[in-house]
């Protein structure tokens, strides 16, 4: 076997991984109510960011706090599927892992709405005025 074979079998394994990942976040975005509740709210603060011109700066920062507010969820999700597997009856371990995972985004999505009054109330009272 030579490099070129190799490197095929590396360049499938990558598409597959690539494959694999798009299938969890399709499966989050079509299952998951929270997910679909965070894009529903991404969409609105995109378009708002669109409308009073933010500047790049503002851009970046809100779609690192979007993506963050995304990764957490499917995260909080695969927890939540994980301890559902490994029990079907109540555990006061269980409950205290789901429990984090989601204290995880609520935390995080609290911060994020600290970071959108940050940026987003300059702009909206100077549109007021």
């Amino acid at each position: 076997m030579d490099f070129r074979d190799r490197n095929r079998r590396g360049v499938k394994r990558l598409l597959a991984a690539f494959a694999f990942a798009l299938q969890g976040v399709r499966d989050v975005i079509t299952h998951e109510k929270n997910m679909q509740l965070h894009l529903i709210i991404a969409a609105v603060v995109l378009a708002l960011a669109g409308f009073l011109r933010l500047p790049l700066l503002h851009w970046v920062l809100l779609l690192l706090v979007i993506a963050g507010v995304f990764a957490l969820e499917m995260m909080n999700t695969a927890v939540e599927r994980v301890v559902d597997l490994c029990t079907e009856e109540f555990h006061p371990l269980a409950k205290r892992a789901k429990d984090i995972a989601a204290g995880a985004v609520f935390t995080y999505c609290l911060f994020a709405v600290v970071i959108g009054i940050i940026l987003f109330l300059p702009p909206i009272l100077r549109l007021l005025k």
